[in-house]
């Protein structure tokens, strides 16, 4: 009896840890590439994190004209994500009608490097200028 208890319980939480979501600090990669995909990778997450870049602070319908092909429901899931992992601050104001504007966090600002190599091989491959 005793035994059985103890294998139902250990299932029980094993069960549970499974099911429970895994936050990306208690991931492990092994690149760093991995590490940083974790992050920023994302239908619209790059494209986001460019236009706060460029134009600083904006707010949610801003970020809906420069996305338009993104619907509303994916466009807030990928603000949550960024938001929830200290790439972006979400700030509301208790106002009618709703004001919400998003801007980077520290941590975010040091990806700027990064989406400026991007944009700048975008631009070169948007040319046609590379050579083969």
């Amino acid at each position: 009896m005793i035994l059985l208890t103890f294998s139902v319980n250990f299932r029980k939480n094993l069960e549970q840890k499974n099911d429970k979501k895994i936050s990306n600090s208690e991931k492990l990669f092994h690149c760093p590439v991995e590490a940083t995909l974790s992050q920023i990778g994302g239908k619209y997450k790059m494209i986001i994190l460019c236009h706060l870049i460029h134009d600083g602070t904006l707010r949610y319908h801003e970020l809906q004209k420069y996305i338009p092909q993104a619907t509303a429901k994916m466009l807030t899931q990928q603000l949550k994500e960024l938001e929830h992992d200290g790439i972006i601050h979400r700030k509301v104001y208790p106002v009618v009608p709703p004001k919400t504007e998003y801007s980077l966090t520290e941590r975010g600002k040091t990806l700027t490097d990064i989406i400026h190599s991007m944009r700048d091989w975008g631009r070169k491959y948007m040319a046609g200028s590379f050579e083969e």
